[in-house]
């Protein structure tokens, strides 16, 4: 047991302070964002706003998150991570206090739109402060760190946020998020200098590449768009399936939801340094880590056993592990090509447009077809996924045979 302790915190050794600092004040914001979870109960309990109008305003909410992902680039490639990070939590904390207030159809959508466009430009900020602040052999280690505590804080968030719901109302979410946001902004400019940020010329290109014309990048964007695509089906349709297919309760499903960020918890950081030692390729790792997870729908499928859901749910899991970390380092190693800003936005952009579109296509597939067609569509996806990347792969491989040496 000891060798097994010694060998988890080993995973977290060499990172540096501010990789630290700057996980621990994602974690923070985060977590403060409860109203999220529960907006769609605030919309029709509070709001008393129908089911299909709540479809709209969610619709916003993606909407928000993709021009907040762009915005959030194009700030960076002009004033920089930092300024951006600062200017984001520092304004959303003040629009989420406001967003309590619209009682109108059009005014919540008009708000949440705004809210999400200034709380998103933190997305690609964070991640070029993470090139930024980590050392490239340490970097999807650092990654891995940030996505952790991004797992920590929504799962902190729910169980606090449901506590001040049963105390003080749902207008306690919305200045307990906007406190939360103030706060990691006040945190990171008293604790998180841009001048402690390593050296990198790459990150002074002076001829930098525009990311639409980099077109490898653009066939991994569009083999993340079917990733995510395939991936939020876990947490939105899926859950219906348990219920309605297995008659599981929210008590049973929550429990079954809840494992994957304990897993995630307990074995993410070693499994990351395991295969960073490694030296695997990092689109090899995305095409195993995307193929894991269609298969976890190909299981689903394949039997009719309540156990089947427990294995469906560790493989996507291991699948996710690897696929999200590595696809962010993938993403980092080629921004520094161009703009990083703009190569980093696109990245985000593609998991919000997954959103967009991922939920209600999951719905209507459902709805008109049924889960077993729904799930080999995803399988389907997947393998789509996979090829595309193995696309990439053979791309990547020419595009460095053909490129002189520096």
């Amino acid at each position: 047991m000891s060798r097994i302790y010694r060998s988890y915190i080993d995973s977290f050794s060499d990172l540096r302070k501010e990789v630290w600092l700057l996980a621990f004040i994602t974690f923070i914001n985060r977590a403060g964002t409860m109203v999220i979870p529960f907006l769609s109960l605030y919309l029709t309990k509070s709001r008393g706003f129908s089911l299909e109008q709540v479809g709209w305003i969610l619709t916003f909410f993606g909407l928000g998150s993709v021009a907040g992902s762009w915005l959030g680039g194009k700030l960076v490639d002009t004033i920089g991570h930092y300024k951006t990070m600062t200017g984001s939590l520092i304004l959303s904390s003040v629009l989420f206090v406001l967003l309590q207030f619209p009682t109108t159809f059009w005014g919540i959508c008009a708000g949440i739109f705004l809210v999400m466009m200034v709380a998103d430009m933190f997305r690609p900020a964070v991640f070029v402060a993470i090139s930024a602040y980590s050392k490239p052999e340490n970097r999807t280690r650092s990654v891995t760190l940030i996505r952790l505590a991004i797992n920590l804080g929504f799962s902190a968030g729910p169980a606090l946020g449901g506590l001040i719901i049963a105390t003080s109302g749902y207008s306690g979410l919305f200045w307990v998020d906007g406190i939360t946001c103030l706060a990691a902004g006040l945190l990171l400019l008293k604790l998180l200098h841009p001048k402690k940020a390593i050296e990198n010329k790459l990150e002074e290109n002076l001829n930098p590449l525009g990311v639409m014309s980099d077109r490898p990048y653009l066939l991994f964007i569009v083999s993340m768009i079917l990733f995510g695509f395939i991936f939020i089906q876990y947490f939105s349709t899926m859950p219906l399936y348990y219920a309605q297919g297995f008659k599981m309760s929210e008590f049973e499903i929550g429990l079954l939801l809840g494992m994957n960020g304990f897993l995630i918890f307990l074995l993410e950081m070693p499994l990351i340094k395991y295969l960073e030692s490694r030296k695997f390729n990092p689109i090899g790792l995305m095409i195993w880590g995307t193929a894991l997870v269609g298969i976890s729908f190909l299981l689903v499928n394949l039997s009719g056993l309540i156990g089947i859901l427990i294995v469906g749910m560790i493989f996507l899991t291991i699948g996710e592990m690897i696929a999200f970390p590595f696809s962010n380092t993938f993403a980092l190693k080629r921004a520094e090509r161009g703009k990083q800003g703009s190569y980093m936005a696109l990245y985000s952009i593609a998991f919000s447009t997954s959103h967009i579109f991922g939920h209600n296509s999951g719905m209507q597939l459902i709805e008109n077809f049924g889960y077993e067609f729904t799930w080999y569509t995803m399988v389907f996806l997947a393998i789509l996924a996979c090829a595309l990347l193995v696309w990439l792969k053979i791309t990547i491989r020419k595009e460095a045979i053909s490129s002189p040496p520096n």
